[in-house]
């Protein structure tokens, strides 16, 4: 089975999916999308084409573990796909991806839109990284 790692934005939700080993991520994506519905039907098409067993999905917490409004929106996504496509969907602190994710790519000389456009997946791919961790533990 697969797990998929969502982090989900405003305008870009990046996706990571583990190998069928749930041992490493395989594969990134970003969706590109405002509309929830859509950002949605997306991950379950992605679910689907690529034997997903188990989702998780990027919490963000503030730094002294409070949540704020984007959290509440993370939970109705969560709650969403957990109802849409009969998965479970674990919830999983995602505090400080996007930034460590802006460092991997400073690191790797990415800037501007090529960054703009990588990152979300970038911030998946550590969402999945620390969820695949927690497991083996």
């Amino acid at each position: 089975m697969k797990i998929l790692a969502v982090d989900y934005g405003d305008a870009r939700t990046g996706i990571a999916i583990s190998d069928l080993l749930c041992s490493i991520v395989g594969s990134t994506t970003v969706i590109h999308s405002r509309n929830q519905d859509k950002t949605v039907d997306e991950i379950l098409r992605l679910v689907r084409e690529n034997g997903v067993g188990e989702i998780v999905v990027g919490l963000p917490k503030n730094m002294d573990g409070t949540e704020g409004v984007r959290a509440e929106l993370c939970r109705s996504l969560a709650a969403r796909l957990e109802a849409d496509s009969g998965l479970p969907v674990k919830l999983w602190d995602e505090r400080r991806t996007t930034v460590e994710a802006h460092n991997i790519l400073s690191q790797h000389n990415y800037h501007g839109k090529k960054r703009k456009n990588t990152v979300d997946a970038v911030a998946a791919s550590l969402i999945l990284e620390g969820y695949l961790g927690f497991r083996c533990r």
